[in-house]
């Protein structure tokens, strides 16, 4: 049985006195338990609004989205709650992301105490855990987000997503704001952590390149429909549509300096 199934999905943005633009435009896919699947295009093809969409902060406008098996849409509200602890997102801006005001021992802290995922007294041990999972020093709990880096701040957010134990997660874009490097540690971060929790992924990104490494299966999407869909590895290296190839031709250089850092950081 799938983990995710989506069906037809549409996403239509309506405005008084504006046409409505339609970001998805019937999106159909699946994704199994332990399975990653990167959803890549260019800027404003209607990725995000997905992405979006699949964790409710943006309502579908038509179609269904069914986890482990049942409706999202008729789910109670507890069974929507435990939905949205299942599936979580990382997003691309992940400084922004977290509160300026608390430090990550207070962002960690407060995720675990809200939804009750230890008893107080085993929250700071959790902390920890949490902390060497994404590989960062504990010297970090005591720092607000302006006083780490980009690539720390991700980590950080990795690191309150797995605080709700999900099942799947949909990193939006986790690295486009940092540089090669550090890319390429966050992707192998990403990777590690389906390896030894088997977690879902969905990755988003406008890099092909990005994904390559890290996804089973491959999604290219183009003005808010999936133009094609397979194995990675089958996708990026014989693709099939003018579009797919179009994107592949972009970024060569950038592609090639990504792959030799992945390789690097192994």
């Amino acid at each position: 049985m799938s983990l995710l199934t989506v069906q037809d999905l549409h996403v239509t943005y309506r405005t008084p006195g504006q046409p409505p633009v339609r970001a998805v435009r019937g999106v159909s896919f699946s994704l199994a338990a332990g399975e990653s699947l990167g959803i890549v295009g260019e800027s404003g093809c209607g990725k995000s609004s997905l992405a979006r969409a699949l964790i409710g902060l943006q309502p579908a406008s038509a179609g269904t989205l069914t986890f482990e098996g049942r409706a999202v849409d008729h789910l109670s509200r507890q069974g929507f709650r435990n939905y949205r602890r299942a599936v979580q997102m990382v997003f691309q801006d992940a400084t922004g992301s977290l509160n300026p005001r608390m430090t990550v021992r207070q962002t960690l802290h407060e995720v675990l105490r809200v939804h009750r995922m230890r008893p107080a007294a085993a929250i700071p041990q959790r902390v920890d855990e949490l902390l060497d999972l994404v590989g960062l020093p504990t010297t970090v709990l005591d720092a607000f987000p302006r006083e780490i880096s980009g690539g720390q701040c991700q980590r950080v957010s990795f690191a309150r997503c797995l605080a709700l134990e999900p099942r799947l997660i949909i990193a939006d874009e986790p690295v486009s704001a940092l540089d090669v490097s550090v890319q390429a540690r966050i992707l192998n971060l990403i990777r590690s952590l389906q390896q030894r929790l088997g977690l879902s992924i969905i990755l988003i990104s406008h890099d092909l390149a990005v994904v390559r490494n890290i996804c089973d299966r491959v999604a290219v999407m183009h003005d808010g429909v999936f133009v094609e869909t397979g194995i990675a590895a089958d996708v990026l290296d014989a693709p099939r549509h003018a579009y797919t190839r179009t994107l592949l031709e972009a970024v060569p250089d950038v592609g090639r300096a990504l792959q030799s850092k992945l390789k690097a950081e192994r």
